[in-house]
């Protein structure tokens, strides 16, 4: 998944004698301080114009702020959980020899440490807990979005498990294309929106069409999209804090989108599947900014394909069952963007 070492049976028999005397000062890495106040800065610069946006500069309805604000404050106890398991989880993937060195730090007193690798299973477990519980606050049990919210975290929890089955043993590349495509079946099964897009404005004189229904084509398309996000979050990983840090950055843009179409939209249904993507969104931004203070340079812990593959099909669901093609073309761009920073080193 990314430019480091992994451990193999073979690096936890050899001698001391066969390794480098510098390199074998220390085996295992106590986790140092979560940085915070890094990750705290950023919150404010974020968080300051995202709130204002929705409670004072668009005229939302209360109830809709109501679930939004609902949903923050669990995204906020879902950070500080996921930030105190982390140290927890180390020390089991540890013992079990899921850790790593960090090669492009090869000769410096951290080239020789043992990462714990794989750590984006906690960050997955705790979304999964805090959007789940969400839904007592938000959703009754006839509701229509109740299904398709079920359905995307169903597709999520399948990708976490895979992203942390090529952890474990490592798949081959040509296996991991496939991987998304069975995590993405509960999505494809679920969905029941719209099958049309909408034109970029510069194409419109020469298509003829502002809004195109691409009918089983869009099918198609959705289930290309969830195979592109994963595996480009997870194609580009190779430096301290890449993929949570392109991961956090995406979620921001995807919120602001979100708010901003709610506010300028009259359409009930419309806002209702802009809404639906925040609250899958909310939780992902928290429990990766949780991650980050770990995962910052120099990184105390490795994210592993199980974050990778969360966080890809998370942004694909979002796009996805929110019902609205602007912002799943909008992830295809901005992730391919970010996502464009060679393969280095962790």
């Amino acid at each position: 998944m990314a430019a480091r070492k992994r451990a193999s049976a073979s690096d936890t028999t050899k001698s001391d004698t066969d390794k480098p005397k510098p390199e074998t000062h220390q085996t295992e890495s106590p986790l140092r301080p979560a940085k915070l106040f890094t990750i705290f800065k950023f919150f404010l610069v974020f968080s300051i114009p995202y709130f204002f946006l929705i409670f004072s500069y668009y005229k939302i309805e209360y109830e809709l702020r109501k679930s939004i604000l609902i949903n923050s404050i669990v995204s906020f106890i879902g950070f500080f959980v996921t930030v105190s398991m982390i140290p927890l989880a180390s020390k089991y993937v540890l013992r079990r020899n899921l850790f790593g060195y960090d090669i492009n730090k090869k000769g410096t007193p951290y080239g020789s440490i043992k990462v714990p690798e794989s750590l984006g299973i906690v960050v997955g477990i705790v979304f999964l807990v805090v959007t789940i519980l969400f839904q007592y606050f938000n959703f009754t049990a006839d509701s229509n979005w109740l299904i398709e919210y079920n359905a995307a975290l169903a597709s999520i929890c399948f990708m976490i498990l895979l992203g942390f089955v090529d952890d474990v043993l490592d798949v081959p590349w040509r296996v991991k294309l496939i991987l998304p495509s069975i995590a993405a079946l509960p999505l494809l099964m679920a969905y029941a929106g719209h099958t049309t897009i909408i034109i970029p404005k510069p194409l419109v004189p020469y298509v003829g069409l502002k809004i195109l229904d691409l009918g089983w084509i869009y099918k198609l398309y959705m289930w290309l999209l969830a195979v592109f996000c994963t595996n480009s979050i997870n194609i580009h990983a190779g430096i301290n804090g890449l993929e949570v840090g392109q991961t956090v950055i995406i979620a921001c843009a995807i919120l602001i989108h979100n708010v901003m179409q709610i506010g300028a939209s009259t359409d009930p249904k419309y806002k209702q599947a802009h809404a639906f993507s925040i609250y899958l969104i909310q939780p992902l931004l928290a429990t990766s900014l949780a991650l980050l203070s770990y995962n910052w340079y120099p990184s105390s812990v490795f994210v592993g394909d199980a974050y990778t593959y969360f966080a890809g099909m998370t942004m694909a669901v979002a796009g996805i069952l929110g019902h609205f093609s602007s912002l799943a073309l909008y992830l295809v761009h901005v992730t391919d963007c970010l996502g464009s920073t060679p393969n280095l080193a962790y």
